[in-house]
């Protein structure tokens, strides 16, 4: 069931809200407490990451072109809509998700990875397993291993990408532009909102997959309250989007609903009542090891 026979209005609503609320932060950022400015801002863009992850799944258009024209602003900075893309289809497409080797999403290791990486930062991949340190440390970790990867590319002759960097490099140098010339806000402010934003991306992600032996029990639902239902897009009811990732995202909590006791069942009781749960369980404990097939 791709979903994709189902009218698009929530999602045209969607982008206009994502959109026009950004542009009116940005737009009256100068008669803002920073204090409201900054969890907005963070709020407006996890939003637009999570739309982003609709549009990957062939929303609201049948149109690729249109689609990606709709998700290219990077307001987030960090990352292309391109290879976010390519890189959340190939994880989609893998029956061995969280494996390394195959996930491409993988926040974990081997045991051979393991064994070659530094006391450091094993440290620092445990703490990265805990909640706190997946909002604080997380998006410099989410980050700064994208662009190693794409630099590492590129100093080994590896120029594939480099029209999509370079195009990149010059939206984000637009959206940057505005939000200091026009909205006269400091960019090391924004840089936070970035910050923001990206860490309540991964306060959706960091329970979303597990290593286990069934791929269904590899995948969680998080029962969320509706402000996060919102933000994320019902996307934290993640084993039924795997199930159904064409299935739009105002679709997908009627469909859980319809079937919670089965969804519940199939994925092994890898069920939690809401982000409050996971924070009382998670916040300074480690989920799990970092070491697929083996212990830390």
């Amino acid at each position: 069931m791709s979903g994709k026979w189902l009218p698009e209005g929530p999602t045209w609503a969607l982008v206009a809200a994502v959109y026009g609320g950004w542009g009116l932060l940005t737009w009256h950022f100068s008669a803002l407490p920073l204090w409201i400015a900054l969890p907005a801002g963070a709020w407006l863009l996890a939003w637009h990451g999570s739309l982003q992850h609709e549009i990957v799944h062939g929303h609201p258009t049948r149109s690729a072109l249109i689609n990606g024209a709709i998700a290219a602003p990077p307001l987030g900075l960090w990352m292309p809509y391109p290879a976010y893309r390519q890189s959340h289809l190939r994880h989609h497409q893998t029956a061995e998700l969280t494996c390394p080797h195959h996930d491409p999403e993988s926040f974990y290791l081997t045991e051979a990875q393991w064994r070659r990486t530094s006391r450091p930062v094993r440290w620092l991949l445990i703490a990265n397993n805990t909640l706190l340190g997946r909002l604080t440390l997380g998006p410099a970790i989410t980050v700064g291993r994208y662009w190693h990867k794409e630099v590492a590319s590129i100093l080994t002759g590896d120029i594939r990408h480099w029209r999509m960097l370079l195009a990149h490099v010059g939206a984000v140098a637009a959206v940057l532009t505005w939000v200091r010339v026009g909205a006269g806000m400091n960019l090391g402010f924004y840089l936070l909102i970035a910050y923001g934003g990206l860490a309540l991306t991964l306060l959706r992600s960091f329970l979303e997959h597990r290593p286990a032996a069934r791929r269904q029990e590899r995948t969680a639902i998080v029962e969320a309250g509706l402000p996060w239902r919102l933000l994320f897009l019902n996307n934290n009811l993640h084993v039924l989007h795997h199930e159904y990732p064409g299935l739009p995202w105002y679709a997908l909590r009627r469909r859980y609903q319809a079937e919670r006791a089965i969804w519940r069942a199939s994925n092994g009781g890898y069920v939690f009542a809401g982000y409050g749960e996971v924070a009382r369980r998670y916040l300074i404990s480690p989920k799990d090891s970092p070491v697929v097939g083996g212990k830390s």
